[in-house]
């Protein structure tokens, strides 16, 4: 796809988001290696070009600091995915637009965020495993199938999609910039609804 001319937000648009005053927090959940991480690098600078500051949580970089070495059990999940959600709230609650660029494979991580954040946009990134795991840069996978690790979600341990997502993204059918779009016009319609 050439240029992006996608990218752009109408004039209209633009202004009513620029001016609003309340945040909101954007979860792109999926599959490891599915294609959120790629959809995030499209739409942070479109929510800048807006004027709002913007703070990306992504799990790996956090993880870092609260657990530099990540056991991925269900319990240390649990304590993870409710700070990471805290962290998230707290930036909102200060004007600041989040995305939360996070696996999150229970739904109870995600329902969680949205009941500490009252502008909430949840993303399904959707990816057949198969494609997902030809992606797989990471070596998430891998890893699993090796037996070095026995969490990963999709092979070991379940992922929980999202049942009512305010943004399904079908990554075999649309770019990268296309779903920033959808999702910045689904974040435009959300806060024109509150």
């Amino acid at each position: 796809m050439g240029e992006d001319t996608q990218g752009s937000v109408s004039p209209v648009h633009a202004s009513h988001i620029t001016h609003h005053g309340s945040a909101f927090a954007i979860w792109l959940t999926g599959l490891p290696a599915s294609g959120k991480s790629t959809i995030v690098a499209a739409l942070i600078p479109q929510l800048q070009s807006l004027g709002r500051p913007v703070e990306v949580l992504e799990s790996d970089a956090v993880r870092l600091v609260l657990t530099p070495t990540p056991t991925y059990s269900r319990e240390e999940r649990d304590l993870f995915y409710r700070a990471l959600a805290f962290m998230g709230a707290r930036l909102a609650a200060h004007g600041v637009t989040v995305i939360f660029d996070a696996t999150a494979n229970r739904r109870a991580y995600r329902d969680f965020a949205r009941s500490l954040i009252p502008r909430f946009i949840e993303v399904a990134v959707e990816c057949p495993l198969e494609l997902a795991m030809q992606r797989d840069y990471k070596g998430t996978y891998q890893r699993g199938r090796r037996g070095d690790s026995s969490t990963v979600p999709g092979l070991q341990e379940p992922y929980e999609a999202p049942a009512n997502p305010e943004v399904r993204i079908d990554t075999t059918k649309v770019t990268a910039s296309e779903a920033a779009e959808m999702i910045l016009k689904a974040a435009i319609s959300s806060i024109s609804n509150l």
